[in-house]
């Protein structure tokens, strides 16, 4: 067959991940000449060829890919024909437009694992061994194309042995942009031995990793524990426990195939397992669940070895401010909290946080997207003709932009409650931008005024499109499934700014791509003392009872909830409650959450967000399968005879058990009433992995959606807003 000159352009993740070596294997195999380099596009290919091996190679590129690489686009066509002696990797080429995807940092693999251990082999223990198949990628990338000069590893030379490597297209580290040894890579501040020695002393420990630094200490060290929570003001909030291996997390933990799977997996996320098992009573107070992960760097993995026993592992950070991500911000922000500081002379460009993941019903669920998840980038159906930004939500930040055919979710940037937390909100923002060349058409935020995204997006000389937050997570689900066609949708969740300015969070929609119907939502209720209401389950319960009793009524009632406040408190809040002074109306089932773990008697305080919905999952009894009245008033969901029941339970198994049955059943009997619409659930209520199997196993399994790979908290938010406006441009 009569020889021709093709030329082959792919886009998405295909830089950092082996692909140009992998394309040069492939092609070698079918005897192609010719060359591939990186662009700030993807990758470019032109080799001289058949027809019908074209089409095959075309094949192989497709279904034998890295399986840490993705192909967005692949456009092949004929060219100039021209004559080369062989196949070559060529060095990047520079061009105007960016739409090549940032690769995620990829925790250790194996085969470095086994170096690393390796006696005599040049990188044993080094700490900052890496190949094409592992390191970081996305903290240490200042733009793009992904070459050692964009990344905060430019500054070091490679020794004569590394550059051998690095020019070698037959090892695994060619072309790896990270690459160095213990001659001529960064140096760690403090040995191992050392670290090891002070962990074991009870001593806590600023630790750098990938996307920043954790505080570490000895699991099993109550005393350590406690000055760690105290320290850091973390009150009862878990902390994550990392293990040495995943044969020590299954001598103390059970373990269902997919969480191991996910524990062991190149993300190596934090996983939230259902656990009796507890080494020390302050890592995870008054709840049934426990965050596990294991090492993902070489540093980690050294450190546990030696140790050979778990150690608390928590982000560097002050509260609802993002992770620290260097030594000098750390003794500026938390001093005096670690007693060592463990650093290294690589910078970290982009902070990023550990991802958080959970297993429901066999199926993984996202409840933090970030290190090794983002930036996460969606292939759309068809390209688009403006750049648009959505900007998120106010709680559990993230943005996503949307250019050409391709949609791309951030990571966690985290609660926008604090200068600093909005700062990184706008470097991460700038990131995007930078890597991109991205300056936004149009933006997209929320419609709560004063959200600070809101605000910020209000800021900007740009057109402004404000999408309802609640409609928003309807959104994100159904573009996470591709579902075009109108839902069912259950949004619950904490709060969220309503088309009637009060306080949504227990809403139900008809929704599609085109629009909303609000045709159900929770009777409102009073927040006592608006945002102390959310601190404080008690006052929650407390509303709901002055909606269901008279003051003496309330003021006689032997319930825990009533007991936690003083008659003369309880008497100047229904004062407030009455005269409806600071104390907004909501219909918020996160905090219906809240006030019946309060009347439970398990929480009248919470220290973090959903903690009470937490400890009521230690009480949830299978066996138990009645549940409480409710009544439909048109669109109202009217809870009130479940109230009057509740305080004559007399157990707290009961109460909890009843309510979560009692909410499947809403879900369940609005759904019938709906049988050809698929039915989505999704913000924060439904991260509540009890409620999420109680619907598994209910009639509309069949048809329900709920996000997976993207988190189906205020995490998503982003996205959803993205779909409202790319679902019909």
């Amino acid at each position: 067959m009569n020889k021709n000159g093709y030329c082959i352009k792919i886009e998405g993740i295909v830089q950092g991940v082996g692909f140009r070596p992998f394309i040069y294997k492939e092609a070698t195999a079918l005897n192609l000449t010719g060359f591939v380099q990186n662009t700030p596009d993807g990758v470019y290919i032109e080799v001289t060829c058949d027809e019908r091996t074209l089409e095959r190679f075309i094949e192989n590129i497709s279904t034998k890919l890295p399986k840490i690489s993705k192909i967005t686009n692949l456009f092949y066509e004929q060219i100039e024909y021209k004559v080369f002696s062989s196949f070559e990797i060529v060095h990047s080429k520079l061009q105007s437009s960016k739409k090549v995807l940032v690769q995620s940092d990829i925790a250790l693999c194996d085969d470095c694992q086994r170096e690393l251990e390796q006696s005599g082999n040049r990188r044993e223990n080094y700490f900052l061994i890496n190949c094409t198949n592992c390191g970081p990628r996305y903290s240490i990338i200042k733009q793009l194309p992904y070459d050692r000069a964009n990344t905060s590893m430019a500054v070091y030379t490679m020794c004569s042995s590394c550059e051998e490597e690095f020019n070698d297209v037959t090892n695994r580290r060619f072309h790896a942009q990270p690459i160095c040894c213990e001659e001529c890579g960064p140096k760690l501040s403090v040995d191992v031995d050392t670290i090891v020695s002070a962990i074991r002393e009870g001593k806590i420990v600023a630790l750098k990793g990938l996307g920043g630094f954790h505080l570490v200490g000895d699991a099993s060290n109550e005393t350590a524990v406690a000055n760690l929570r105290e320290q850091k003001n973390r009150v009862s909030k878990p902390l994550a426990l990392m293990y040495p291996s995943i044969e020590m997390i299954k001598e103390h933990h059970s373990l269902s195939d997919a969480e191991e799977e996910l524990l062991v997996s190149h993300i190596k996320p934090i996983v939230l397992i259902k656990t009796k098992y507890s080494m020390n009573k302050l890592i995870a107070p008054n709840i049934d669940r426990v965050g596990l992960f294991l090492p993902y760097t070489p540093l980690h993995f050294m450190i546990l070895k030696k140790l050979n026993a778990p150690i608390v592992a928590t982000s560097a950070n002050v509260s609802d401010e993002p992770i620290i991500r260097s030594s000098t911000e750390l003794m500026s922000r938390l001093r005096g909290v670690a007693d060592m500081v463990v650093d290294f002379d690589r910078e970290i460009v982009n902070s990023i946080d550990d991802s958080v993941m959970q297993i429901v019903a066999g199926k993984k669920i996202t409840l933090r997207l970030a290190r090794g998840l983002t930036p996460r980038s969606f292939t759309l159906k068809k390209r688009l003709d403006k750049k648009i930004l959505a900007v998120g939500a106010n709680q559990k930040s993230s943005i996503a932009l949307a250019f050409d055919n391709v949609a791309i979710l951030s990571g966690h940037i985290g609660d926008l409650n604090s200068i600093e937390a909005f700062e990184y909100f706008e470097r991460t923002l700038k990131t995007f931008q930078r890597f991109y060349d991205f300056e936004p058409d149009l933006i997209v935020c929320d419609k709560h005024p004063e959200y600070e995204t809101t605000k910020w997006a209000k800021r900007q000389n740009c057109e402004l499109v404000q999408v309802q937050h609640h409609y928003a997570h309807t959104l994100a689900c159904m573009f996470e499934h591709g579902i075009e066609d109108e839902v069912l949708a259950f949004n619950f969740d904490g709060t969220g700014y309503g088309d009637d300015k009060t306080i949504w969070g227990g809403e139900v929609f008809l929704a599609s791509t085109k629009g909303y119907k609000r045709i159900f939502h929770l009777k409102p209720f009073r927040l006592l003392g608006a945002h102390k209401a959310i601190k404080e389950p008690r006052r929650v319960a407390l509303a709901l009872l002055f909606e269901t009793f008279t003051l003496d009524e309330v003021l006689n009632l032997e319930l825990g909830a009533v007991q936690s406040f003083s008659q003369a408190e309880i008497r100047t809040l229904h004062t407030v409650w009455k005269n409806s002074l600071n104390s907004p109306v909501t219909s918020s089932m996160g905090r219906l959450f809240d006030a019946v773990a309060s009347f439970a008697d398990i929480s009248h305080f919470s220290s973090y967000d959903g903690e009470s919905a937490l400890i009521a999952e230690r009480f949830y009894d299978e066996t138990i399968d009645q549940k409480f009245s409710y009544a439909f008033n048109e669109d109202i969901i009217d809870l009130s005879a479940m109230i009057k029941e509740i305080l004559l339970c007399d157990a707290k198994e009961i109460i909890i058990s009843k309510f979560m049955n009692s909410i499947v059943d809403i879900i369940c009997n609005i759904s019938e009433r709906y049988p050809e619409k698929k039915v989505v659930v999704s913000g924060g209520v439904f991260q509540n992995r009890t409620l999420l199997e109680l619907l598994e196993k209910s009639v509309i399994s069949d048809r329900l959606f709920y996000q997976q790979e993207t988190p189906l908290n205020d995490g998503g938010i982003a996205l959803g807003q993205l779909y409202s406006i790319i679902s019909h441009d």
